[in-house]
């Protein structure tokens, strides 16, 4: 395995959860650190742990949102360090709801941070890279990057589009150096269960087409949870990415991971369609007395 000592990693919701897990981690291994999320109170807890760790941080609170702080992220990171060697884009939330109640506004906040702010900061820091000849970035995506369902479609499309850009830039940058790199938790011990829940809430009418499947939604938000990772077992191949001489080009991490997506992958459509209906409790929908 690779050393982290002295290389400079910047890490995009750094906050909590898997952002503040594998900033602390990376610490461990001596890595110089850039933090980057919206809450800066936050981040200087985060900045304060990792440098009882003798470790260097730079924190730079950001909207991924705002495509002109994203860019300043990039420019703060190399006036401090001149370089970043190890990128990775986590920052991101569920906006969860039927496709049909997610408004347009909120479709696009969702894109903004998820996607865009991503793909803003890669562009900004892939001269440097290409031009040492080395450098990681690695996309936080999720096995609904890989598998969409009802009620995360919108989430979902940020995903399968994390996950068709880094495929494309994986072959684009390989020449120069440079490996990209997929990750795929499944539910993990976040707040991102809270935040989707609420997201969901925002936006669901609750004398909608869809009430009445609105308790069965809950039922299986808690569910989800139960089968949720601990936060410090989905940092364990994200560090392995970081790492690893010859790392993969993803790395799922969740129960059943491979196996699981493809066993999805060869359900027909029709089939696996059935199934999810009857999860949601959606074949009611529609039917006398339903609306």
């Amino acid at each position: 395995m690779l050393s982290l000592a002295n290389q400079v990693v910047l890490i995009t919701g750094a906050s909590a959860g898997i952002g503040k897990a594998v900033a602390l981690e990376a610490a461990k291994r001596g890595a110089r650190l850039v933090l980057a999320a919206r809450r800066e109170e936050l981040l200087q807890n985060v900045k304060d742990l990792v440098e009882k760790q003798g470790t260097e941080a730079l924190v730079v609170p950001t909207d991924m949102a705002d495509t002109a702080q994203v860019e300043a992220l990039a420019q703060k990171a190399l006036d401090r360090f001149g370089r970043v060697d190890i990128l990775v884009n986590n920052a991101g939330y569920g906006q969860m709801g039927p496709v049909e109640e997610v408004d347009v506004a909120a479709m696009r906040r969702q894109f903004e941070v998820n996607v865009f702010g991503l793909h803003a900061l890669t562009r900004a820091l892939l001269p440097q890279m290409r031009e040492r000849g080395s450098g990681r970035i690695l996309n936080l995506s999720s096995v609904a990057g890989q598998m969409s369902m009802p009620f995360s479609g919108v989430y979902s499309a940020t995903k399968f589009a994390v996950e068709a850009l880094s495929d494309a830039l994986r072959v684009e940058v390989a020449p120069f150096g440079i490996k990209v790199i997929v990750i795929e938790p499944g539910p993990v011990a976040t707040e991102f269960g809270r935040v989707a829940e609420e997201t969901f809430a925002a936006v669901v009418n609750p004398n909608g087409p869809y009430k009445a499947i609105l308790d069965k939604a809950a039922e299986l938000a808690s569910s989800f949870h139960k089968m949720a990772w601990p936060v410090e077992k989905v940092v364990e191949p994200i560090l392995r990415a970081m790492t690893d001489p010859h790392p993969s080009d993803r790395y799922t991490a969740f129960t059943g991971g491979k196996l699981a997506l493809g066993l999805m992958r060869l359900l027909p459509a029709a089939l696996a369609d059935s199934m999810w209906r009857r999860v949601y409790g959606l074949d009611g929908l529609g039917s006398p007395g339903s609306a």
